[in-house]
């Protein structure tokens, strides 16, 4: 069965650094691209972050670059993303997701976790 299960979320202040983990079965992550995206409140889901299988490539959304940092554990099947200098516009539900391409293209994302809330306060 696939599964994505992201963990991590929470309260914080702006400018407090947070770490999202997601974890996945075997199946789901080898070879796959990892992606995390977000959706706020009112507004459509939006591409973050995603690392090729190796771990060699990244790909960041202007938003979060130079703040945000996404890494692998090929051996755990585990994918994390660290979010440093929190704003409030960075107040989301993030989602794990899993697919064969590099891109930022949701719907080239196969497999997706559940979502895991993180609010900023100001």
């Amino acid at each position: 069965q696939v599964q994505l299960v992201e963990s991590g979320g929470g309260l914080v202040q702006a400018g407090d650094s947070l770490r999202l983990s997601c974890a996945a079965s075997a199946h789901t992550f080898r070879n796959s691209v990892m992606g995390w995206f977000r959706q706020a409140p009112g507004k459509e889901r939006e591409f973050v972050a995603a690392i090729r299988w190796s771990g060699g490539n990244t790909n960041y959304a202007d938003s979060v670059k130079g703040r945000f940092t996404v890494s692998r554990d090929n051996v755990k099947s585990t994918v994390a993303l660290q979010m440093n200098s929190l704003k409030p516009e960075d107040t989301a539900v993030y989602y794990c997701a899993g697919g064969p391409l590099f891109t930022t293209a949701q719907n080239t994302y196969a497999y997706w976790g559940q979502g895991t809330q993180v609010t900023v306060s100001s």
